[in-house]
């Protein structure tokens, strides 16, 4: 059988790197070229010697020369978008984990994704642990009234809360089926202390030099408190998760929301 070929955009960067030595590791697909901004050379060396493919900072032209089967994208949110529109028009299935992917950018990936029959996978994180944290806060907001998400991640992350932080609130909220009690603070001390809120549910952001990625809901109720916690220890964790997305999306048409949908945890809650 063909390996499943992939073009990785955003192939410099500290995911794109972890990402590209994965595929070379998975004897059913193949890295055949990278796009990133930075690039300065025509060739990647790929992380097992194996070879050399096409790099380039123009998507467009790379799409035209190495007729990938997936895009595979973990940049921010203005470039994964406008690959998102590039590679789908060009009938190529993409598997986007960029971080702060609007409603209607998630629309708009759909309606194309469609349009031109191909897939499209879009997950706020690939790792199992966020994936299961989440479906067990999904079961908790439906027996609380209270609670707070604290997203660290480390000094160099671009956004603010993570995309992580957002799905698991929204996801809280839908599955409690009405807003959380916010507690309003009568003085705030120091504009901004009680972070961001959707529907109730505070959202802390930390960046702080030596973190990786970790979150913790926490959820209140009168006499008791329950922590929910993920720690990411280092990038790999999320490598088994993209893998089975680039074999999964090409199976499919339409875009699929969530490492949970492809793990069959998404609706497992129900009539809890």
């Amino acid at each position: 059988m063909e390996p499943i070929t992939v073009l990785v955009h955003g192939a410099l960067g500290k995911m794109g790197e972890e990402v590209t030595a994965a595929i070379c590791r998975d004897p059913e697909l193949e890295v055949v070229g990278g796009v990133d901004l930075k690039a300065t050379q025509e060739h990647l060396v790929l992380p097992d010697g194996s070879k050399k493919v096409p790099l380039s900072s123009d998507l467009d032209s790379l799409l035209e020369a190495c007729h990938p089967n997936v895009l595979v994208d973990f940049t921010i949110a203005e470039a994964s978008i406008s690959a998102a529109r590039t590679a789908l028009k060009r009938g190529v299935n993409v598997v986007l984990g960029t971080s702060g992917l609007s409603e209607d950018n998630l629309k708009e990936i759909a309606q194309l994704s469609e349009a031109n029959k191909v897939g499209a996978i879009v997950a706020p994180n690939f790792a199992l642990g966020p994936v299961v944290l989440l479906h067990l806060a999904k079961i908790a907001a439906k027996f609380f009234d209270y609670a707070e998400v604290i997203e660290l991640h480390h000094h160099e992350k671009a956004d603010a809360p993570s995309g992580t932080a957002l799905a698991t609130a929204r996801e809280m909220v839908k599955s409690r089926g009405k807003p959380f009690v916010y507690p309003v603070t009568k003085k705030e001390n120091l504009s901004g202390t009680r972070g961001g809120q959707v529907d109730g549910v505070a959202i802390h952001s930390v960046r702080l030099l030596g973190l990786m990625a970790s979150q913790e809901v926490i959820f209140g109720a009168p006499g008791q408190t329950l922590s929910l916690r993920h720690d990411t220890i280092s990038r790999e964790c999320y490598m088994p998760g993209i893998i089975l997305a680039i074999k999964e999306v090409v199976k499919r048409q339409g875009l699929v929301y969530g490492l949970d949908t492809m793990l069959n945890l998404r609706g497992s809650n129900e009539g809890i």
